[in-house]
């Protein structure tokens, strides 16, 4: 578990942004320099290929030799999707045997993309179509019932996957919903047990960060800021640390329809590209923004539950929360608690976005979705700060 600050941390530490969260439990003075793997080149710190050893059952050269994986199956899809062109069906990382998998409609293309180093499957539906078929369904977001929960491309099945409530399916206005869905194009339905919410928590005790009496969780260090959810705080809230001082203000927000915000840093506070272990693991170095592919590991920092790890489920989904629907989120397996918004996903040392919402707990387990990180940078013109 963390270890908690001491008078003299507080005292002597109350400038310091932490990335990735800072909050409830606290950290140990050593976050303020993030521990640097010994090896620069590794794939990740010696922290988080404990995590993924304790999440994942791997050894540790199981683990090293996954991320190693990940990393060239990242290179090989952008390659891959090149040489399938408009036959691009999707493409997902297969853990068992390390390789990329990219679905495509047109058999000629296969031979080329083989020669990236992924193999292929033949597909009905291109990504092009499968996206189409959702983008009809979000044009009704706003008729969709509560007991709808998301809905998504899966590359996998080729098909847009409608996730329902189980004890709402058979609702009048579920099945109609479902009913119009199935009209936009290849659908099918699957049952979750819980409808989505978002993860920020009322102020309790301890170490956030606060916006009102919301507490949330940072994201990652930009240059002049740092970004996080949407929905902690609307433009131009003023923001508070962990020892209730003045950070900076919302400079831009956006909940729903997307899930993104970003806060400026002044008053003494900084930034560092660090992505917090909690004590439990190593502070994770950031080094870059590469989109790790559907399949590939990624694990959570925030500031109820603070590390956690599992997969990388599903792209470009549609979350239906109670507030309205967000789009072109990314579903993990990694758990999430109240107070979790807005922290960092990060798979080996790439930042991949923030923490948005989701179902379950970290008791039982859950499903959680984040917002990507590089519509954020673009939609505000922001740098990320690496290491």
């Amino acid at each position: 578990m963390a270890l908690r600050r001491t008078t003299v941390v507080r005292t002597g530490l109350s400038a310091l942004l932490l990335v990735g969260t800072w909050v409830t439990a606290g950290i140990a003075p050593a976050a303020a320099t993030p521990s640097t793997p010994s090896d620069v080149k590794a794939p990740a710190s010696a922290g988080m290929l404990t995590a993924m050893q304790k999440d994942f059952g791997l050894t540790e050269s199981q683990a090293v030799a996954r991320l190693a994986a990940e990393k060239t199956a990242t290179a090989v899809e952008t390659k891959a999707k090149r040489a399938a062109g408009a036959s691009y069906g999707g493409s997902w990382f297969n853990a068992d045997s390390g390789t990329l998998t990219v679905a495509v409609t047109d058999a000629a293309k296969a031979d080329a993309i083989r020669a990236t180093g992924a193999t292929v499957r033949l597909v009905e539906h291109s990504e092009r179509q499968l996206d189409a078929a959702k983008d009809r369904i979000d044009a009704f977001a706003d008729d969709a019932p509560a007991g709808v929960s998301s809905w998504r491309v899966d590359t996998r099945t080729n098909q847009v996957v409608v996730d329902v409530v189980a004890s709402r399916k058979n609702d009048n206005d579920v099945r109609a919903f479902v009913a119009q869905a199935r009209e936009a194009g290849p659908v099918t339905v699957a049952e979750t047990a819980e409808a989505p919410s978002t993860f920020a928590a009322g102020t309790v005790g301890g170490d956030p960060y606060y916006t009102g009496n919301v507490r949330c969780s940072i994201g990652f260090s930009v240059h002049g800021g740092f970004v996080t959810a949407g929905h902690c705080g609307s433009t131009g809230a003023q923001v508070r640390g962990w020892d209730n001082s003045y950070i900076g203000n919302f400079q831009g927000s956006t909940f729903p329809g997307n899930d993104y915000a970003w806060v400026n840093v002044g008053s003494g506070w900084w930034t560092v590209p660090v992505v917090l272990g909690w004590g439990t693991v190593s502070d994770q170095l950031v080094r870059g923004s590469n989109e790790a592919p559907i399949g590939a590991s990624i694990c959570r920092s925030g500031s109820t539950t603070h590390w956690r790890c599992g997969n990388v489920q599903a792209k470009n989904v549609t979350v239906n929360y109670s507030q309205g629907a967000v789009y072109s989120m990314t579903q993990t397996s990694v758990c999430a608690e109240g107070g979790d918004s807005g922290g960092s996903y990060i798979s080996g040392d790439q930042a991949q976005g923030v923490t948005s919402g989701g179902s379950g707990n970290c008791t039982s387990g859950g499903t959680t979705f984040f917002q990507p990180l590089k519509p954020i940078l673009n939609r505000y013109g922001l740098t990320l700060h690496t290491a």
